[in-house]
């Protein structure tokens, strides 16, 4: 899939060295837009042929309006979205006109199909519409589509006359092609009212995404995901898994228990108002509470996540058989005990994601509540979250 960036010009800083003419290199310019159901974010992302990426704006806004990924209130979801929009746009110094929206939520489903074409021109060389001809024969083989729409693909493994072949079959030559194509698909619905949100705003939707898929591409680094690695996003009210393997994703799934479960298990098994929980939950309790009995409670939230997690792993026969291990992000891989949790489960190594460096932006996220090194950390992830998503974009 490729981002449609709009193109802007930008003159470079003096003259060269041999007074040569002042040359106007084209810069591209994409925004991605992703509403989660805690936080929405906004990036707006400039790039240039052989240069990385750089952030020119965020924005990151309460979101209101959403349940476990799903829109429940349209007037609140729009006041969410419009109020990132409006930050990222005043830091960047740009109206935002088009831009690339990323979906996550429970509604999010994943298949692997297969699809065969025969060719009659068994003699010439596979070309882009014998291509795209065996992904739309694997699309046919989608079952469960009532109501849902196909929002990514991705061909995982080609063979041609039978015989595997490694990379892109472009240009050899055969009569039979069959393919493996990853899918995600979403609920209509779903995806229609996040459309016409957007679009409310006076923004064109260029392409919808899976938030986890766009991450993956960032989050995890690209050894990684070519000998088999899960990336785990434990949100506010989702956990989200997407599987990468010989660097393509091969499974997603949404499950509908997040971080704002285990607060609410430190609220009722202390007794405190949720506000306290949801402090104590990251930094640990400070000694302020039995120690002993708030690991106990947030273990045992954890223990349910990660068994949905190897639940899922069984179910794509990768249990304990990812070489990468688990990469965890999300505002509840703050938890301190989270990645000692993960491995015992799973079976498996399990690190944090890295923070990305943000390059050249004017409007680095900030949160002025931060004061401990705990704080700091979430802020990073924070960070992380917006870079992922932003470099992810033109990935896809």
């Amino acid at each position: 899939m490729v981002v449609q960036w709009r193109r802007t010009k930008q003159r470079f800083a003096g003259a060269s060295l041999f007074n040569s003419p002042m040359r106007t290199p084209i810069k591209h310019i994409a925004t991605g837009i992703d509403v989660g159901t805690h936080a929405t974010r906004v990036v707006i992302m400039e790039h240039s042929r052989g240069e990385a990426p750089r952030i020119m704006g965020t924005g990151v806004s309460e979101t209101r309006g959403l349940r476990a990924g799903y829109i429940i209130k349209k007037s609140d979801a729009v006041q969410s979205i419009e109020a990132a929009i409006e930050h990222a746009e005043k830091t960047a110094g740009i109206k935002i006109k088009n831009a690339i929206v990323s979906i996550g939520g429970v509604s999010l489903e994943s298949a692997i199909t297969h699809g065969v074409t025969i060719s009659s021109r068994a003699t010439e060389e596979i070309g882009d519409q014998d291509i795209k001809k065996v992904n739309d024969e694997a699309e046919k083989n989608l079952t469960h589509l009532v109501n849902r729409r196909v929002i990514y693909h991705m061909p995982v493994r080609y063979k041609l006359d039978g015989k595997e072949v490694l990379g892109d079959p472009h240009g050899m030559i055969g009569s039979k092609l069959e393919v493996k194509t990853f899918f995600v698909t979403c609920l209509e619905q779903h995806l229609n009212d996040l459309v016409e949100i957007v679009e409310s705003l006076g923004i064109e939707v260029d392409k919808v995404v899976p938030s986890s898929i766009a991450a993956g591409r960032i989050a995890l680094n690209k050894k990684q995901r070519s000998v088999g690695c899960a990336l785990v996003n434990v949100g506010a009210e989702t956990v989200s898994i997407s599987v990468f393997e010989n660097d393509v994703p091969i499974s997603l799934q949404v499950f509908p228990i997040g971080s704002t479960d285990i607060t609410n298990d430190i609220a009722l098994g202390l007794k405190i108002p949720l506000e306290e929980a949801e402090k104590i939950k990251i930094s640990g309790g400070g000694g302020t509470y039995p120690k002993k009995k708030l690991e106990e409670i947030i273990e045992a939230r954890l223990c349910d996540i990660f068994e949905l997690v190897e639940s899922h792993l069984k179910k794509v026969g990768r249990s304990g058989l990812l070489p990468a291990g688990i990469v965890l992000t999300g505002g509840g891989a703050g938890i301190t005990t989270i990645e000692d949790l993960a491995k015992a489960v799973l079976k498996l190594p399990s690190s944090l994601a890295h923070p990305a460096m943000l390059h050249g932006g004017k409007n680095p996220v900030k949160d002025s509540s931060s004061r401990s090194m705990r704080s700091r950390n979430q802020l990073n992830r924070e960070n992380h979250s917006l870079a992922a998503f932003g470099r992810g974009l033109k990935m896809h």
